[in-house]
């Protein structure tokens, strides 16, 4: 069988305050792309794991970690097909672990071990909490606290990598530095972009477009910034940074507008693009 892992975008990314733990606070709304590693699962009599990117086919490797939270190791065989950007903000390595979680949460494996998924979760990494969800939703806290928004338009979205890699610490280094305006929940742009989204609201969601982290790294990354003002050149409405980068998306209604928009797109080779669009899980359906 085939697990899917999809991709994310952060439509928001409020970043808060610094807590006493050294952690910093989140508040974002997060949607699931139909772009999507997979974890392809075979008949074994035997554990074993492998990734079709060698680089990225060691101990540390995110859904190998997963099965060790596990606790278990089926006898199974596993291999992960690598389709989502490493180190692009589209959150490949923490879905990767979700699809392992939810697999065994499923019973795949056999009878589901008595976990506590949301903790395992929260063990591997700030984003694998809200692949559990399976559709877009409000992140709070550190990650931890993921509100489901239900069923979501199929809207359609052109993703750019350019040619660099962002280091998480070094983006929230870069905001620490900095002084910034304090983020109310009462104003909060995330929560007003959770109704925008619910109802559909295209141009309402397409304004709300934030990202705490797109001006320091604009501003650090050069390649950032090239795809960022060649999306708005090609006609983007509010292109933004997802997660802490190095992937920028533009967003569109339906597919023709995102043909259009990549057909317009000035970019050298070396800048990834990928079309793909909001994914809707059939256990979120209006």
């Amino acid at each position: 069988m085939v697990v899917r892992a999809p991709a994310k975008i952060n439509l928001t990314l409020e970043v808060l305050a610094r807590r006493a733990d050294g952690l910093h606070g989140i508040r974002s709304v997060m949607v699931p792309l139909e772009l999507a590693d997979e974890l392809i699962v075979e008949e074994s009599d035997r554990f074993s794991f492998s990734c079709d990117r060698p680089e990225l086919d060691g101990d540390d490797n995110l859904a190998l970690r997963a099965f060790r939270a596990l606790g278990t190791f089926p006898a199974r065989r596993f291999r992960l097909r690598k389709q989502i950007p490493v180190q692009a903000g589209l959150g490949g390595g923490s879905s990767d672990a979700a699809a392992v979680l939810r697999a065994a949460m499923s019973g795949t494996f056999g009878a589901p071990p008595a976990t506590d998924w949301l903790a395992a979760a929260r063990s591997l990494g700030s984003d694998v909490p809200f692949f559990l969800a399976g559709t877009a939703a409000l992140v709070e806290g550190t990650g931890e606290r993921v509100t489901p928004l239900g069923a979501i338009p199929g809207w359609h979205v052109l993703v750019v990598k350019p040619p660099a890699s962002v280091s998480t610490a070094d983006a929230y280094a870069q905001l620490d530095r900095k002084s910034r305006p304090t983020r109310p929940r009462a104003t909060s742009l995330s929560l007003r972009a959770v109704t925008a989204l619910q109802r559909g609201d295209f141009s309402g969601v397409q304004a709300l477009l934030c990202n705490d982290f797109e001006a320091p790294i604009a501003s650090s990354e050069t390649a950032v910034a090239t795809a960022l003002d060649a999306l708005q050149a090609a006609g983007a409405s509010n292109p933004l940074l997802t997660g802490s980068g190095s992937c920028v998306f533009a967003l569109g209604e339906g597919a023709a507008e995102i043909d259009a928009l990549m057909q317009r797109l000035d970019l050298p080779p070396e800048y990834q693009r990928i079309a793909t669009k909001f994914a809707t899980a059939e256990g979120w359906r209006a």
